[in-house]
């Protein structure tokens, strides 16, 4: 399971203590897995034709890419460590490109009133739990739109919901266990909507995978005629996330804007109201004919890695590469990559919490600290060490000291720096104690650094001080201010 968790962190891990797979090892390997998902998901046609050569301009080679391009891996056209993980990840049996690579306004239903009828349950759940998982992934929808959802019992409806075993009476059979767990159709006759449940899974209301509420909530996506989202944060990205709570799940962004766009959905003639959770949702009765300053509906979104605005929440190195936290993501900057890759916290470490708020790479035990409030976890890359977390109390902090603003550890002189507001303290790894005479001005001892510090890591004899959206470089050698740059100049924008 660490391996499917932490995707391409755990690659990196590996290569230090074993040699790199070699890329014609792998394709060898898993040349035939990878041919079986290029076809599933991006309509490779080989007729025959033996992995790699050339069909007519479509080629085993080109579709890889693809597939790399989309999941923002590294796009070689060869297959490598993290290319074969993804392709082993549980998903959603919907294409990736072709069928479904855009959602004209065409695709949508020409109604608002939708209805549904579940065929048939599985065993895994009380009956009770199916309809109300089944339910709850269609208010997903209807709460921000005006789409409306009726169950019908004896005549066919618009979605067909159904739980079946391998091939079940479409063209796409299931293929057993931990691969494809669900698929549905866009809009239309026949088939038209209709969303068929992987049985050779196990289903539940819980946290366990797969959970029936989220998994329907996307399938039932690309019933009303969403494509898939190349957006990792986003309810319609293809893959399964282990990690997320379906009892705090708020619909992203990047779905709100997509299912508003293709069903014309007019904000400003909304009145959105707060619910309970801090979310929004629109009642029967909010639909006005006017409405001046409507509140829009919001769930969260996924940094940009172009957004020159972007504020880093922490930054840290992790065996030669750089690890950007922002909100519920991270960035991780590989040292030859050209661009940073997004990933989910939660999918890279499931205990950790969301909005890390300072990090730094300890060299001398090889681990990564990481702080939130007044607790902090020690990472050995994959796994959050046994016996944590800790009070940061332990380390030697007052109790006036309520967070770590940043940390960075210096690997020559053995010391990490912590900055709080506008001082820092030096703490000694060899000793495992608080320096004497800390804590000290930062302005005093790194002249031309003043402000708040969001995050700030060392790199090649320089330390690197975030505030806001612009980073300070500053030379360890001379004490002095080299340069002031954009933040997101790392990550390859």
């Amino acid at each position: 399971m660490n391996c499917i968790r932490f995707m391409l962190l755990l690659c990196a891990a590996i290569s230090y203590a074993f040699p790199a797979v070699r890329e014609s090892k792998l394709e060898e390997k898993y040349g035939q897995l990878a041919e079986k998902y290029l076809k599933r998901f991006y309509d490779l046609k080989t007729e025959g034709v033996p992995v790699g050569r050339k069909n007519n301009g479509n080629s085993f080679s080109e579709k890889l890419k693809q597939m790399q391009e989309f999941f923002s891996l590294n796009v070689t056209g060869k297959m490598n460590q993290a290319t074969m993980e993804m392709m082993e990840k549980p998903r959603c049996g919907v294409y990736d490109i072709n069928h479904y690579s855009t959602s004209p306004k065409s695709s949508a239903w020409q109604k608002m009133d939708i209805t549904y009828r579940i065929l048939n349950f599985t065993p895994d759940m009380a009956q009770a739990d199916v309809e109300r998982s089944i339910k709850r992934a269609l208010q997903v929808w209807s709460d921000v739109t005006t789409l409306k959802f009726t169950r019908i019992y004896n005549e066919m409806s618009d979605i067909e919901i159904s739980f079946a075993v391998g091939d079940h009476g479409d063209i796409y059979p299931f293929d057993g266990t931990r691969g494809i767990l669900a698929h549905a159709f866009q809009p239309g006759n026949g088939t038209g909507g209709d969303a068929h449940f992987n049985e050779d899974e196990t289903w539940t209301n819980s946290q366990r995978t797969y959970n029936l509420f989220l998994v329907a909530a996307h399938e039932f996506g690309h019933s009303l005629g969403l494509s898939h989202s190349m957006d990792p944060g986003a309810l319609m990205y293809p893959t399964y996330s282990t990690s997320t709570d379906p009892n705090q799940f708020h619909l992203p962004q990047d779905d709100i804007n997509a299912i508003q766009y293709l069903y014309d959905i007019c904000t400003s003639r909304m009145s959105w109201q707060p619910d309970s959770a801090g979310g929004m949702y629109s009642s029967p009765g909010d639909w006005k004919g006017e409405s001046s300053n409507p509140v829009l509906p919001t769930g969260p979104t996924t940094p940009s890695i172009c957004d020159s605005n972007t504020v880093f929440d922490a930054v840290t190195t992790l065996r030669g590469e750089i690890i950007f936290f922002v909100n519920s993501f991270f960035w991780r900057k590989p040292r030859r990559a050209l661009k940073a890759e997004l990933h989910h916290i939660h999918r890279a470490w499931p205990s950790l919490p969301v909005g890390i708020q300072a990090a730094y790479e300890n060299s001398l035990t090889d681990k990564v600290i990481v702080f939130k409030g007044s607790i902090y976890w020690a990472l050995n890359a994959v796994d959050v060490v046994h016996g944590y977390p800790k009070s940061i109390y332990m380390l030697g902090f007052p109790r006036t000291v309520e967070a770590i603003d940043a940390a960075v550890h210096i690997e020559d002189l053995e010391k990490t720096y912590f900055f709080v507001a506008d001082k820092y303290w030096s703490y000694d790894e060899k000793r495992q104690t608080m320096d004497s005479g800390f804590p000290r001005l930062i302005e005093e001892d790194f002249p031309g650094i003043s402000g708040k510090i969001h995050a700030t890591f060392y790199f090649k004899g320089f330390l690197y001080f975030f505030s806001g959206n612009w980073q300070i470089e500053y030379s360890m050698r001379s004490m002095r201010v080299k340069r002031v740059l954009r933040s997101n100049s790392w990550l390859g924008c």
